[in-house]
């Protein structure tokens, strides 16, 4: 029986990464969380140039993520998105769960996925 994917890429996200692996940043984009900022935890995006041990790998499209093995139960059921507007462009995460934001939009507060979702 096959696991279901810890995240999901909307068509707009799949294809900026896809661009961006083009371009030959690295094997995919590393996508955790970290505590800081006035919510209390932040996303954290990076090119990784190899894969990490204990990595969890989403292919979607073409496209791949590696997710920190840390930041699993704080992603488990995201949708990410990449939305492009008049002043800013970037990538967006839906979690379940998180809470709630700062005003800036720069850090979240995120609870831990329940163990039977």
């Amino acid at each position: 029986m096959a696991r279901a994917q810890v995240m999901k890429l909307t068509d707009a996200a799949a294809t900026r990464i896809r661009e961006l692996m083009a371009k030959g940043e690295g094997v995919g984009l590393r996508v955790g969380v970290k505590n800081g900022g006035c919510a209390g935890m932040e996303y954290t995006m990076e090119w990784a140039k190899e894969q990490g041990k204990f990595d969890e790998v989403v292919e979607q499209d073409g496209a791949r993520l590696l997710i920190e093995a840390k930041a699993l139960m704080f992603l488990l059921g995201t949708e990410m998105d990449y939305q492009t507007g008049v002043l800013k462009s970037g990538f967006v995460f839906n979690n379940p769960n998180q809470t709630s934001a700062c005003g800036c939009g720069e850090s979240v507060e995120i609870k831990p996925a329940a163990m039977n979702a």
